[in-house]
């Protein structure tokens, strides 16, 4: 999970749209430090906290339980989780549970059982049980999601157990898991009992996100990157700063990048400080999505309004579409998609837009009055030939450049560069190309992508045939594909530009405001 850093503006009063709770988990290892992190989780916007008494090194129930709650700034929810329930205790079940049952008696807000353990724990309780506790009763699957059928069986079963909020978490093995849990959600409120939803791992995080929608009791948000009581939490920094936590509701319309690889993309960080500046009702969220045809047959409820599509997604994407602006059918990729009032699914391709005119502006320089595009008659290398580089291609195509495709696999380029009319090369030919200076060369794979920054499409040595290089890599910024051109003194126009460009089309889409460009520009200027 990244941490974009978001910042609240200053003076920016948050109204409450949900009565969804943030709930931070406390983990350490004696009862100051957890005092500690109590007052961060405080001071960082959480509602209540989770004590994670098995993450304690020395534990002393009744004077450690009677402190922590006599002392935490915020209503407490005492855990003791056993390690065949996935937390970290491994001594005597009796002593366990009665902790629980102390921390109920002291005066803990919530105590969380187990559903395994929850007979035996009501055995301990004897029917002594506090009126201002809660009892949470849950259950944890680390390896999938079950049927929704499976799913209501096992509500019911907990509904049954005693349980005052009923809680289980269960494992994305693709994100269309997350849709049985929401429709479990969902029905939950309707029998009146309040429930905690979780799938957990990076494909289930709008399950954490989008809980106010769907009425979700709570979420868990961690007071640091990586700081995980269970998989895929995301901060209580970026649930309240960049997802806008508080104020998403019922009618909260979803968005959101598809791709895979996709927690680098800074989408999220533009759109939801966009909607928020205009008090635009809607999310956006990253989408790690294995297969798009399933992706969009689950999700079809206009309550998921829009998508940007990115690798390796785009060209699948297009086939999802029930109709497909021309210019995305010529370069056969969409990286946008929006849902229409009837329900079907529009796409277009706002790639193109936002890189050929950002390296246009770098080629004009200050004469932007010029009605013949700087790239007519230029030789334009593109390397790759997915859904970027037809965008590429065929932009490039349209202002009268002659193009030439590079690829790994030379089949891929020759297919096409006999689309568009253009060359083909292998990547491993490209080093060797240079039939004349001033030529431009555009990388639109992932190539030099964070993690893997030292890696280049091309020698430095051959980039001395070009005078412009643009990467639509914008994770770093400056690629080592681009540093190298600089220092052989070309310019270099990078993926943030292309970014910002093709974002203002598709906000617009979204939206159907105008794109708040300066805002944009200001937003990615810090990264």
């Amino acid at each position: 999970v990244v941490d974009f850093g978001v910042k609240k503006m200053e003076g920016e009063a948050v109204m409450r749209r949900n009565q969804t709770l943030i709930c931070a988990p406390i983990m350490a290892d004696s009862v100051d430090q957890m005092l500690i992190l109590m007052q961060k989780a405080k001071s960082s916007g959480a509602d209540l906290v989770e004590v994670r008494l098995d993450n304690l090194k020395s534990f002393n129930p009744r004077p450690d339980i009677d402190t922590l709650i006599r002392q935490s700034p915020l209503p407490t929810l005492f855990t003791y989780r056993p390690t065949w329930e996935g937390g970290q205790y491994a001594g005597d079940e009796m002593s366990r549970l009665d902790a629980l049952r102390l921390a109920m008696e002291l005066g803990a807000d919530h105590i969380d059982v187990e559903l395994k353990a929850i007979d035996e724990f009501n055995n301990v309780v004897r029917g002594n049980k506090s009126t201002k506790c809660k009892l949470i009763v849950s259950s944890h699957n680390y390896d999938s999601t079950p049927s929704a059928e499976d799913l209501g069986n096992l509500v019911a079963k907990i509904q049954a157990s005693g349980a005052d909020i009923v809680k289980f978490a269960t494992t994305a093995q693709d994100i269309t898991d997350v849709a049985r849990v929401f429709q479990i959600t969902v029905h939950s409120q309707v029998s009146g009992v309040p429930i905690i939803a979780m799938v957990m791992g990076e494909k289930g995080l709008m399950s954490r996100i989008l809980c106010p929608k769907f009425g979700g009791y709570l979420t868990f948000g961690t007071l640091e990157v990586g700081k995980v009581s269970a998989p895929g939490q995301p901060t209580i920094e970026n649930l309240l700063n960049l997802y806008n936590f508080r104020q998403l509701g019922p009618d909260t319309r979803i968005f959101g990048i598809i791709g895979k690889p996709v927690s680098h993309s800074k989408s999220p960080l533009l759109y939801n400080e966009a909607f928020r500046s205009v008090g635009f009702n809607g999310v956006y969220l990253h989408l790690l999505v294995d297969d798009v045809a399933n992706f969009f047959q689950t999700y079809a409820s206009l309550d998921f309004a829009g998508f940007s599509c990115t690798i390796p997604h785009k060209e699948a994407a297009l086939d999802c579409c029930d109709e497909v602006d021309p210019t995305a059918k010529s370069i056969g990729a969409v990286n946008c998609i929006v849902r229409r009032p009837d329900g079907k699914l529009f796409g277009c391709n706002t790639d193109y837009v936002g890189a050929i005119s950002a390296i246009e502006e770098a080629l004009q320089g200050s004469q932007l009055s010029v009605s013949v595009s700087p790239l007519a008659g230029k030789l334009f290398v593109v390397i790759g030939a997915g859904g970027a580089g037809k965008a590429l291609a065929y932009g490039a195509k349209e202002k009268g450049a002659r193009v030439v495709i590079a690829n790994r696999t030379y089949e891929r380029a020759r297919e096409l560069a006999d689309v568009v009319g253009a060359q083909a090369l292998s990547l491993d030919e490209l080093s060797n190309f240079h039939p004349e200076n001033d030529m431009i060369l555009a990388n639109t794979t992932s190539i030099g992508m964070q993690p893997k920054v030292d890696d280049t499409p091309i020698s430095k040595e051959a980039l001395r045939y070009y005078s412009l290089v643009f990467d639509a890599v914008y994770t770093p910024k400056i690629t080592r594909l681009l540093r190298e051109a600089q220092e052989n003194g070309a310019k270099v126009v990078t993926g943030v530009e292309m970014f910002i460009g093709q974002a203002y089309e598709q906000y617009e889409r979204f939206t159907k405001l105008p794109a708040p460009k300066e805002l944009f520009k200001n937003i990615m200027a810090t990264y």
